[in-house]
């Protein structure tokens, strides 16, 4: 479990084949000093396992599932990626809850730079779009954000609105992302729960009459 408030920016320095999926090699300093062998460390928002660490880098492999549905498939060598590591019992919840299992992929479609602000533009599957709502929150790359705007719900395709602050621009890489860029998705789980209870409802409703 996690809450979306990134402890630093790592980078992938090796990436191996390894069947359908692949193993990284992640350099983060911080997260790596205390690593342990099955710990969970969430990558741009993907809850990976560790199965090797140095004293400033970490290895975890990631299923064909997961390179397919995340932005962490076309990573390679050089990509920064935002770092959390899971949050321990009893500690504050500083972002929201997050539990690292990627809904889906977004893509950056405007940046509007202010003087100290940032409003970043994504788009959004259209299976999604239900879960996402003003003042709500979402995880983007695993960050903790505030949607400051959202599509309406006949508006295609769906899109969504996040202002940055200065300090998550500083110290995540949505400072750096620009258009075209993919970004992973966590919507909340507390939408999820509701979206699903509804569904069930409905097809009780519908198989009794």
């Amino acid at each position: 479990m996690f809450t979306g408030i990134i402890e630093e920016i790592g980078e992938i320095v090796a990436v191996t084949e390894s069947g359908d999926g692949r193993r990284l090699t992640v350099r983060a300093p911080r997260a790596a000093s205390d690593a342990v062998h099955g710990e969970s460390i969430a990558v741009s928002g993907v809850c990976l396992t560790v199965v090797g660490s140095t004293a400033d880098t970490f290895d975890a492999d990631v299923m064909k599932q997961t390179l397919d549905v995340a932005a962490i498939g076309t990573a390679g060598v050089g990509t920064r990626v935002n770092i959390e590591k899971a949050m321990p019992v009893g500690a504050r919840l500083g972002g929201h809850i997050v539990q690292g299992h990627v809904d889906g992929t977004g893509e950056v479609i405007e940046v509007r730079p202010g003087a100290e602000w940032s409003v970043l533009r994504l788009s959004l599957p259209d299976d999604l779009a239900p879960l996402v709502v003003d003042k709500g929150s979402i995880a983007v790359d695993g960050t903790s954000l505030t949607v400051s705007a959202v599509s309406a719900p006949a508006e295609s395709p769906a899109w969504f609105e996040v202002s940055l602050i200065p300090e998550t621009l500083a110290a995540t890489t949505l400072g750096t992302h620009a258009v075209g860029d993919r970004v992973n998705l966590e919507t909340d789980i507390l939408a999820r729960h509701v979206e699903r209870l509804l569904a069930f409802r409905t097809a009780s409703e519908g198989g009794s009459r």
